[in-house]
């Protein structure tokens, strides 16, 4: 049903002239009226500048890209190669020049709302979501709503980084292998010898978390049962796998002050440990300063792992462990889907896979 202008005035109980005034900001109106009118937009979806019928079809040369945090690698670096992808092969113009907008959300679910509402009311051609979801079930119906309101008005949505959203009321999902990735990288660990491992978690809210750890605890227990089944020997000095993983898991934001805090307090619960898994690579890098604080040596001490492949990894000293994730190449896919200069999988939804990059930052547990 297509809202109007006298559909807002209504349920702000104001005339349809008021409700102009405040949308246009042509006249002065009380703080009161206009905050009523603004709810009343967003309550019901009102789009500006004619009714939505006619707007059904017609974009404009907009594309918003939305991300947790623009100064983090991990966002940074798609954000980028969208952005490139979106304006390649335009003429100028007049020449199909789309016009891309980073939105920077801060990881807060009402300003990921808020952005949404924004583009939708400016028609934007498209939409690209990146990294993980938050795992809230008000959020994700508020999100599911907003996204099928979107590619209802022609609007093309694209996920990039994250997993899909109920009813699949988006264009493409471009899904990470977190927990492929997450499982392989432990795998690799307990390969080595390790059996006592700490685990640097994300946000327990946030899909990515979730996934990341979910893949670590099931080369653990699959690493427990092995044990179990040889009658309780492990490999090498660290004995077998502890059966309290909640007790060594931690969890914190994405940065490098939750690595260092986690770590230490991981190493008071334990100070048998011989290997630390980060949340991504940020978070290894406080792992490690950490430990070199404490004057344990990476590896020989204790090895550390982190996830992503950001840029700085291969330089860290020692070189860091980790999970690649093929950011660049993500990033120009959705933007290319975005433009429509991209077919959608099959079905619309492609998994990306994750590759295991093994560096000096890991290395059998010490024998004493």
């Amino acid at each position: 049903m297509t809202v109007t202008l006298a559909d807002v005035a209504a349920r702000a109980r104001v005339s349809p002239a008021t409700v102009s005034r405040v949308l246009n900001g042509n006249y002065p109106v009380a703080a009161s009226t206009r905050e009523r009118v603004l709810r009343a937009v967003d309550e019901l979806d009102y789009v500006l500048n004619g009714p939505a019928s006619s707007l059904a079809a017609a974009t404009s040369d907009l594309v918003g890209i939305l991300v947790n945090d623009i100064a983090d690698p991990f966002f940074g670096i798609m954000a980028g190669a969208a952005q490139t992808a979106i304006g390649e092969d335009a003429s100028g113009r007049a020449g199909g020049e789309k016009l891309a907008v980073v939105c920077n959300t801060g990881g807060s679910p009402e300003r990921e709302l808020t952005y949404l509402t924004l583009l939708q009311r400016q028609r934007a051609a498209a939409v690209v979501l990146t990294g993980g979801a938050l795992e809230d079930p008000d959020h994700i119906t508020a999100m599911t709503a907003k996204l099928g309101k979107l590619t209802d008005a022609g609007t093309r949505v694209v996920l990039c980084g994250r997993p899909p959203v109920p009813g699949g009321a988006v264009t493409a999902t471009l899904a990470f292998d977190n927990r492929g990735g997450g499982r392989r990288l432990s795998e690799h660990l307990i390969s080595l010898g390790h059996r006592r491992i700490g685990y640097v978690a994300g946000p327990a809210e946030r899909t990515t978390t979730r996934h990341r750890l979910e893949g670590h605890r099931a080369a653990v227990e699959a690493a427990r049962a092995a044990d179990a089944a040889s009658g309780g020997a492990g490999a090498g000095a660290a004995g077998s796998v502890p059966d309290d993983q909640e007790r060594l898991t931690i969890h914190g934001l994405y940065d490098r002050r939750s690595g260092y805090d986690a770590t230490l307090e991981l190493l008071r619960r334990d100070p048998d440990l011989t290997a630390i898994v980060a949340a991504n690579d940020t978070v290894a890098l406080g792992a490690c300063a950490a430990l070199r604080d404490l004057g344990l040596r990476i590896p020989e001490d204790v090895s550390v792992a982190g996830f992503d492949d950001l840029p700085f990894s291969v330089d860290a000293v020692p070189a860091l462990t980790t999970v690649r994730l093929p950011l660049h190449e993500a990033g120009v896919r959705a933007g290319r889907l975005a433009t429509g200069k991209e077919a959608p999988p099959p079905g619309g939804i492609a998994t990306i896979g994750a590759e295991l990059m093994a560096r000096a930052s890991t290395a059998p547990p010490r024998k004493d």
